[in-house]
């Protein structure tokens, strides 16, 4: 195997991947190649703990979303760890920061997108089948094609110098709500009649 091969083959996810995601479909691989690269062009390694943050530009109710299990497998920045967090502008999108190392802004362009667009695999899911009853021969056609197109078709990078980002400091801190007894971590004790109680039981509503 050459080097183009051999680096080509670590930006394909490993069969767990899949597992983990539940489906075969080509967007959660799209996410696994771009945290990979984003990895790869600061200089990072797989978050073990709470240093590497990724901040993807997805929302809800579209079905690209799948690219977010792809960046958790490949970063080791998860929602579990808090290292996560999407910001609701509904693109195909993320930043990836490391306090050390900076932030990159990788985006998928457009081109790739309407040229993706035009496979059957999107046939079946805009008639509403869901990614594991789409005939196998149809879905691994878009994966093969997505895992032959080079970076640079795939992806716009941009170094984000101008990021700044400031974590919330973990704490153990926490109490008893005096509504039903259950254990509520400090920042999210609310106050009702002069004792604490969690948010459901304080009767607050988001708005």
């Amino acid at each position: 195997m050459n080097t183009n091969e051999t680096t080509r083959t670590a930006l394909i996810p490993p069969d767990w991947a899949f597992e983990f995601h539940g489906h075969q479909c080509p967007f959660m691989p799209l996410g696994y190649r771009m945290g990979k690269l984003a990895m790869q062009h600061l200089g990072v390694g797989h978050e073990p703990d709470h240093g590497f943050y990724v901040f993807p530009e997805l929302g809800e109710a579209h079905p690209q979303t799948c690219l977010m299990d792809g960046i958790q497998v490949a970063t080791g920045a998860t929602y579990g760890k808090v290292t996560i967090a999407k910001t609701f502008y509904g693109k195909l999108a993320a930043t990836f920061y490391h306090p050390k190392k900076g932030a990159v802004r990788f985006s998928i362009r457009p081109d790739f997108v309407d040229a993706l667009g035009k496979f059957e695999f999107f046939v079946y899911r805009k008639k509403g089948m869901e990614p594991s009853q789409i005939p196998p021969s149809v879905t691994q056609e878009i994966i093969d094609w997505v895992y032959g197109q080079p970076d640079e078709v795939l992806f716009k990078v941009e170094p984000r110098s101008d990021f700044v980002f400031t974590p919330l400091k973990g704490s153990f801190n926490k109490t008893k709500c005096s509504g039903c007894g259950e254990y509520v971590f400090e920042r999210y004790v609310r106050t009702k009649d002069g004792k604490p109680v969690c948010i459901p039981c304080s009767g607050y509503e988001k708005k």
